[in-house]
């Protein structure tokens, strides 16, 4: 049986699996009943399973030998209002994203298909905090990964409908808390405190003056403030804050950082408070390997058709994906971007795709895999 008609006979199985994972969205590091989801699935097929005592996730193996392939989908949902509610909610695609890996598995195995050496699916917990790789890499799980792919559904701005992409290039993103100490004063006598809130601004105007190279896309922006309380008549002393650092490069995103650190020293110098800066989380900016996306790319043109194979996305968005290449960098890496016609965007609440996408997802990711083990891996076959 060839992989369109594996898709064929499983595509009901793979619509109820989307819409278990869509219904049931938990937020990083909460993900229990996806993990123990995705897992009976795996053992329900016979594959080995691996999860983790001190986290979420859930780890699949096929066959043996030394090389190895990996197929890594995240599992997380956002905490977001939808309606008027906060709630879990599969606004940036995991659900989807899921949902291809699991249909790239059940499609080997109805094909029976024995690879050269070793297939893994990581299905890795927490990508929305951008901490969910790097426990994987600690928790040891790429240490024998030769080739890695992931995936991510694009908006349709960047990919159209029934256009895929072999690689998204990514870039690297820092998250920062902040806080403003000073001392609060009477509104009718502003020089006995300092006002946390003209610290603020004057930090917005300054980080608006940064200029590095322009030929490399970045940004520093304040995205939350939040000063004083009931009465009108104080002037806050303090305040919280919050940064968001974008770079299409990891080095820019280092000189970036230290750039913001330096606003922070001279504004606290001058305003006579203390500024605190604390680094919530960060993702790596994306490193693409050729021999990943030349595989890609021919498993793209095999599905779609040549004409469908579009030029990899450079998207500021970040990915936690890329920590395995940084900290891993002889693992050979690129990720799917699917066409699905998505629409209003990522991350917004009523966020909605093509769904039939998924299962064009599916047919490309199992030939990328097919392909790596073809032209890389040790003898394997399909079994008649």
């Amino acid at each position: 049986m060839d992989i369109k008609q594996s898709i064929d006979k499983l595509r009901p199985r793979i619509i109820d699996i989307f819409d278990h994972l869509h219904a049931h969205p938990e937020t990083s590091w909460n993900e229990v009943n996806t993990t123990a989801f995705i897992s009976n699935i795996l053992r329900e097929n016979h594959c080995t399973v691996e999860t983790f005592q001190d986290c979420t996730g859930v780890i699949g193996e096929m066959g043996n030998g030394i090389f190895t392939v990996g197929l890594r989908s995240d599992i997380d949902a956002l905490w977001q209002e939808v309606h008027g509610t906060f709630q879990a909610n599969h606004s940036c695609g995991h659900d989807g994203h899921m949902t291809l890996a699991l249909g790239v598995f059940l499609v080997l195995k109805e094909m029976d298909f024995r690879p050269g050496g070793k297939l893994k699916f990581i299905f890795q917990p927490a990508e929305e905090k951008g901490t969910g790789a790097l426990k994987m890499i600690e928790e040891k799980v790429l240490d024998d990964v030769d080739f890695l792919y992931g995936v991510h559904l694009r908006p349709v701005e960047e990919v159209k409908d029934g256009q895929a992409s072999p690689a998204i290039v990514h870039g690297a993103a820092q998250f920062i808390k902040g806080e403003i100490v000073g001392t609060d004063a009477h509104g009718a006598r502003p020089h006995q405190g300092q006002n946390a809130i003209e610290v603020g601004a004057a930090f917005v105007t300054m980080l608006n003056s940064i200029h590095l190279n322009p030929s490399i896309p970045y940004s520093a922006k304040m995205t939350q403030f939040f000063a004083g309380g009931e009465s009108s008549n104080i002037i806050p002393g303090k305040a919280t804050f919050s940064l968001d650092l974008r770079a299409q490069d990891n080095e820019v995103m280092k000189e970036l950082t230290k750039k913001v650190e330096k606003v922070a020293e001279s504004l606290a110098f001058v305003h006579g408070v203390e500024i605190k800066l604390e680094p919530a989380a960060n993702v790596a900016a994306a490193i693409v390997n050729e021999q990943a996306q030349e595989i890609m790319a021919e498993a793209i043109a095999d599905t779609l058709g040549k004409e469908n194979l579009v030029a990899p996305v450079i998207t500021t968005g970040g990915e936690d994906f890329h920590f395995y290449t940084l900290k891993r960098p002889e693992v050979k890496a690129t990720m799917l971007g699917l066409g699905c016609d998505l629409t209003p965007g990522l991350h917004h609440p009523d966020m909605t795709f093509n769904k039939d996408a998924l299962f064009s997802g599916i047919e490309i990711l199992t030939k990328a895999i097919i392909l790596t083990f073809d032209k890389y891996g040790e003898e394997g076959h399909l079994h008649d």
